[in-house]
């Protein structure tokens, strides 16, 4: 409990963190594949590619998030680009609900469920027999209102401002769905991802980084 107060302690501070420009870290913009978060004019963009059920993705958020954030994006010389990479179901669930509404949202709600996976992906886990067929079958916008049930994701959202009428609408969008699994076969087809997390630089893609030490260490060089 301690760490993970350490954690949103540094996280908030991110968020308020000032470059020469204004307060980059609140320029969030949708963009082809994902969400951009900084200055628009930086040097350097960064791709995230994460999943939310990758529990390293979780380890990466929770280790790396604030420091880049303050280090790096705040002071407005690295944009960073998050993408999602859908593995299964509960991905695009998490998904559509971390993208749901104001994009000005998006990196509060993705923190949230990095940083709080251990309890609902252990749900999901320990799901019975029943609720993975609920899960994974008939209609998408019903299964994934079934996942969000079932992992207390309404509550989750709720506790962000949501209301349940705007919850149901998100991850009812069937067509966003659909351009969610195309981004990631996008993505793995021009950047060769492997595994998540997995990191560009302005393109390219970085071999043998899948941690936030490694990461620093190819920032370091930079800056």
């Amino acid at each position: 409990m301690k760490r993970f107060l350490r954690t949103a302690a540094l996280t908030a501070a991110a968020f308020v963190s000032m470059g020469a420009n204004g307060i980059w870290n609140n320029q969030v913009t949708a963009g082809d594949r994902g969400y951009e978060i900084g200055n628009p004019e930086a040097e350097v963009t960064l791709t995230e590619f994460v999943s939310y059920t990758c529990p390293h993705c979780a380890t990466f958020a929770i280790q790396g998030e604030a420091p880049l954030q303050i280090a790096y994006i705040g002071t407005g010389k690295l944009k960073l680009d998050v993408r999602s990479i859908i593995r299964n179901d509960l991905d695009l669930a998490v998904t559509m609900l971390t993208q749901c509404g104001d994009p000005a949202k998006f990196m509060r709600n993705h923190t949230y469920f990095m940083t709080s996976q251990k309890t609902w992906l252990s749900k999901a886990q320990n799901a019975t027999r029943a609720q993975v067929m609920r899960w994974t079958t008939g209609d998408g916008s019903v299964a994934r209102r079934a996942i969000a049930t079932d992992l207390g994701f309404y509550q989750m959202m709720e506790t962000r401002g949501y209301s349940r009428i705007n919850i149901d609408k998100c991850l009812g969008d069937n067509a966003k769905a659909n351009d969610l699994r195309a981004n990631t076969k996008a993505d793995f087809e021009e950047f060769g991802i492997r595994g998540t997390p997995s990191f560009a630089i302005n393109g390219e893609t970085l071999e043998n980084v899948h941690s936030w030490r490694a990461l620093e260490q190819q920032l370091n060089t930079l800056f």
